[in-house]
């Protein structure tokens, strides 16, 4: 067999393996996001029995499209969610949102969860945009907010 036959196999091989690993890791992920979320209908019975902290953690650019939040829920922008949680309890159930759940940003947010030691913490399923598809409350948002796009 020659060098460039045998370069061409490990060359493959190679691809084979880093792609199913890739595959591999997606599926681990959006196991881990499944395990994670809860639905909006959960979220609702929850705070009507104050059973759960709720934070809005939208980017600023997307809490300007949309400046609203779930009653109940604290607004933590992104870039201080480390400083402004050092006193949170970290054992409490606690649910965090924002605008839509696409499996990246929720990757982040579980990421920065267990980063900083929360143990009880869920993704609210679909975000903002399913907890009001489900025609629960929002109220309008008036605190003032910076746009620092920083994260």
């Amino acid at each position: 067999m020659s060098v460039m036959a045998i370069s061409l196999i490990v060359f493959c091989a190679l691809v084979v393996l880093v792609v199913g690993g890739l595959l591999i890791r997606r599926a681990r992920d959006r196991r881990e996001i499944e395990a994670k979320s809860i639905e909006p209908e959960a979220l609702y019975e929850m705070l009507n029995a104050n059973q759960v902290l709720l934070y809005d953690v939208r980017r600023p650019l997307d809490f300007l499209a949309h400046p609203e939040i779930i009653p109940g829920a604290t607004r933590i922008p992104p870039q201080d969610i480390a400083a402004r949680t050092a006193s949170f309890s970290r054992d409490q159930n606690s649910v965090i949102y924002c605008t839509g759940g696409d499996e990246e940003t929720c990757r982040m947010v579980l990421a920065k969860a267990r980063a900083l030691n929360f143990t009880r913490v869920k993704l609210l399923k679909g975000g903002l945009a399913a907890w009001k598809e489900k025609g629960y409350p929002v109220k309008e948002y008036t605190e003032s907010f910076t746009l620092d796009t920083a994260s």
